[in-house]
């Protein structure tokens, strides 16, 4: 497909309450599209439509009627990467991947090519890539992508993911880290706790240790940047192999992170969907 040609993906809704009620209503607050997506569907010819035929939102729907809406999605501008990443799960929302340690999500400077993006792009080249959330180029684990602005809609913000960590130091008890993070003075990667921060949140609890270091299982409230290796070296157990919180060390190639396990709810049917992934240094300790 052209880069310029503009692919079209449909939902579709049955009206089941009894209650008559207007399409704006009925798509806002039972079936959570947002008003954003339905201001771009109106200038769309077809965008909303009802048993057939358009509608506007302010028509109104009744028991039994069927809604699609038609969307516009402008296909991937980033290069297409042959690079192989784990599949977890798929349908035709979204899709989980392992992401390895090592591959960022988002292109950036020095990565144009060998991000999870390019790898949706490869897949999907009439998609846009829309990652649910981010993880660190380090970070390994799952990593939730949505196929739709629907979907993606529905997913932010609902996701609850753990994550394992290996930390300097012993740690015997669990608790939680309840400090504002903000981004440290003069410098536009590192981050720090910070009166004036954003609030963040970040339970922890440890599962072995071996004296030297600690695996951790974390449960994060917040999704601020940096927000386990800043709260962990706050504690003063920074993470293992952290180069920029902590400290280096020729054991570790990279900072010891690993998303685990993630749960959300399915954005078409509302069920619950778990999947979890491995850890690759589990056994390191």
């Amino acid at each position: 497909m052209r880069k310029d040609v503009v692919s079209l993906a449909e939902l579709r809704f049955t009206m089941h309450l009894s209650q008559p009620m207007t399409a704006e209503q009925f798509l806002r607050r039972h079936k959570g599209v947002s008003h954003r997506m339905l201001v771009r569907l109106k200038r769309i010819p077809n965008g909303i439509c009802c048993n057939g035929r358009q509608i506007r939102t302010i028509d109104m729907v009744q028991f039994g009627d069927e809604i699609v809406l038609t969307d516009c999605e402008v296909p991937s501008a980033l290069a297409p990467s042959a690079a192989a990443v784990p599949v977890l799960g798929e349908t035709d929302s979204y899709i989980v991947y392992n992401k390895p340690a090592g591959m960022p999500v988002h292109p950036s400077q020095g990565h144009h090519g060998d991000t999870l993006g390019n790898v949706f792009a490869a897949q999907f080249p009439q998609l846009p890539f829309r990652p649910v959330y981010r993880l660190d180029s380090d970070t390994s684990g799952i990593c939730l992508v949505a196929k739709s602005a629907y979907a993606a809609g529905q997913l932010q913000g609902s996701t609850r993911k753990t994550y394992l960590a290996l930390v300097c130091g012993e740690l015997s008890t669990g608790g939680t880290i309840d400090a504002p993070i903000g981004r440290a003075e003069g410098s536009v990667l590192c981050r720090c706790v910070r009166p004036e921060g954003k609030p963040a949140v970040t339970h922890y609890m440890p599962l072995r240790s071996d004296g030297a270091y600690t695996l951790l299982s974390l449960r994060l409230e917040t999704g601020r940047t940096h927000q386990i290796r800043v709260h962990m070296a706050y504690l003063g157990y920074p993470l293992a192999g952290d180069r920029l919180y902590g400290t280096s060390s020729e054991q570790f190639p990279h900072h010891m992170l690993h998303c685990d396990s993630l749960e959300f709810s399915d954005p078409e049917t509302g069920e619950c969907r778990q999947f979890s992934a491995a850890c690759p240094w589990n056994s390191c300790m």
